[in-house]
C-alpha cells in the first residue's frame, strides 16, 4: 500500500513532484453578504439573533468564489486522480463542498464512487472537545481502492488523521486528502492536507454546509463566528 501524500495545497507530494498544486488563497473581506430574509445589510445577524445563539458572523468568502476555487481544485484533482476513484466525504460538513466538488470532477471526466463517513469531535461551542471517535458504520469497501477524502476544515487535524489511517487500514491503494479550509495556527496532529482550498487564520467558521451548534449550515457563503 502507497504511503498517502502529506503536503500543503501549494506544495508537491511524494508521489507527485512534477505536480504542483496551486498556492492557497488567503481570506480577503466581503462589503457584506446578501442571506437570512432578503436582506444585503445585516442578513447574518438577523439569522444569528433568530437562533438565539448570540453568535455573529462575520463574511470570509462569497459563494462565487468558492465555486472559482472549487474548479480550480477539481482540475487538479481530476489530473492526478485519473477517472476512477472513491470520493470519500467525511460528514456532516464537508457535504455541500463534496457535491460540488464531485460535480466538477464529473465534467472533467471523472466517474469517482462516492462514499461517506462520520466523525464526532465538536460539541456546541466554538472549542473542539479534543476527541475523535466514528459515528456508525465506515466504508467496507476501499481494499485497492484511490481514495480522496474530503473534510470540510482541516485545525488540529485529529479527524483528518483518524479518517486517513482508517482508510489506509482499510487497504486504500492510495489515499489522497483535500480540505476546504485550512487553519494552521491550530495544528496539533502531523497531518497536512493534499488539497486546500482556502487558508484561514484561528477563526471559528460557519455557513457552505458548516455549523455552529448545528446551525447556519445553510448560508451559501462562508463567514466566521465573532462571538
Amino acid at each position: 500500500m502507497a504511503a498517502s501524500r502529506r503536503h500543503r495545497g501549494d506544495r508537491r507530494g511524494a508521489q507527485d513532484l512534477d505536480r504542483q498544486v496551486p498556492e492557497t488563497q488567503p481570506a480577503q473581506p466581503l462589503r457584506r453578504l446578501a442571506v437570512g430574509r432578503g436582506r444585503a445589510d445585516g442578513g447574518l445577524t438577523v439569522a444569528a439573533s433568530e437562533d438565539g445563539a448570540g453568535a455573529r458572523p462575520t463574511a470570509l468568502f462569497a459563494a462565487g468564489d468558492i465555486s472559482k476555487r472549487i474548479e480550480s481544485l477539481a482540475g487538479d484533482i481530476a489530473r492526478a486522480m485519473g477517472p476512477d476513484f472513491v470520493l470519500l466525504c467525511v460528514l456532516n460538513g464537508a457535504f455541500i463542498f463534496t457535491a460540488d466538488l464531485a460535480r466538477a470532477l464529473a465534467a472533467r471526466g471523472c466517474r469517482p464512487r462516492i462514499e461517506f463517513a462520520s466523525f464526532k469531535s465538536y460539541g456546541s461551542s466554538t472549542e473542539s472537545s479534543g476527541r475523535v471517535r466514528l459515528v456508525g458504520e465506515f466504508p467496507g469497501n476501499l481494499a485497492g481502492e484511490r481514495v480522496l477524502l474530503v473534510d470540510d476544515i482541516l485545525d488540529t487535524g485529529r479527524t483528518l488523521l483518524t479518517a486517513r489511517m482508517m482508510v489506509e487500514d482499510a487497504g486504500a491503494e492510495t489515499v489522497a486528502t483535500c480540505v476546504l479550509l485550512d487553519k494552521p495556527a491550530r495544528r496539533e496532529a502531523p497531518v497536512e492536507a493534499d488539497y486546500v482550498g482556502f487558508a484561514i487564520d484561528d477563526v471559528f467558521v460557519v455557513g457552505y454546509g458548516i455549523d455552529y451548534a448545528e446551525k447556519f449550515r445553510y448560508l451559501p457563503d462562508l463567514a466566521h463566528i465573532s462571538g
